[in-house]
C-alpha cells in the first residue's frame, strides 16, 4: 500500500474530524452536568430555606419529630434521582465519545483489510503463509477488541442495574413506617 500526501491528508482529516466530534460531545455532556450540578444546588438551597422555616415555626418536639421524618424521604429520594441523572449524564457522554472511533476504527479495519487483499494478490508465491499469518493475527485482534466491546457493554448494563436496584432499597430504607393509632 503506498502513502500518498493525498491519503496522509485524508487520514489527518478524519482523524481530525472524530477526535473533534467526540471532544464535542464530551463538553456537551460537561454543560449537562454542570447544569444539573447548579439545578440540584438551587434546589437544595431552596428546600434548606423551607426546612429551616418549617423547624422553627414547629411548637413542639413531636413536631419537629414528624417534620424530620417528613423531611428525610424526599432528600433521599432527591439525593438518588441526582445520582442517577449524573450517571446516566456521564454513562451517555462515554458511549457518545467512543462512537467515532468504533466509526473510524471500522473504516480502518476495512481498509487494511483491502489493502491486505490486494498485496496478497501480488504477493509472489510461497508467500502465502505469511499473508495467511497476518490475516488470522488481524482476525484475532478484532476477535479480542469485540470481546472486550462486549465485555465492557455487560458491564455497564450490569452497573446501571445496580445503580438502579441501589436506588430503589435506599428509597425504600428512608421510608418512614406507617405510624399505627391506637385506640
Amino acid at each position: 500500500m503506498t502513502i500518498t500526501p493525498d491519503t496522509l491528508a485524508a487520514s489527518i482529516k478524519s482523524a481530525l474530524a472524530t477526535s473533534e466530534t467526540a471532544a464535542l460531545s464530551g463538553f456537551e455532556a460537561a454543560e449537562r452536568l454542570a447544569a444539573l450540578n447548579l439545578n440540584t444546588a438551587r434546589s437544595l438551597f431552596e428546600d434548606g430555606i423551607a426546612a429551616v422555616r418549617a423547624l422553627t415555626a414547629a411548637k413542639t418536639p413531636n413536631d419537629l419529630v414528624a417534620l424530620q421524618t417528613a423531611l428525610v424521604q424526599p432528600a433521599a429520594e432527591k439525593a438518588m434521582t441526582y445520582f442517577r441523572s449524573s450517571y446516566e449524564i456521564v454513562a451517555q457522554g462515554v458511549e457518545e465519545a467512543i462512537k467515532p472511533f468504533e466509526a473510524q476504527y471500522a473504516e480502518l479495519n476495512k481498509a487494511v483489510a483491502e489493502a491486505l487483499e490486494k498485496a496478497a494478490k501480488s504477493a509472489p508465491v510461497g508467500s502465502e503463509v505469511a499473508v495467511a499469518a497476518v490475516q488470522s493475527a488481524i482476525a484475532a485482534a478484532n476477535s479480542a477488541y469485540d470481546n472486550l466491546n462486549k465485555a465492557t457493554r455487560k458491564v455497564v448494563a450490569i452497573t446501571e442495574a445496580n445503580v438502579a436496584a441501589t436506588a430503589k432499597a435506599a428509597a425504600q430504607a428512608v421510608t418512614p413506617p406507617t405510624a399505627k393509632k391506637t385506640a
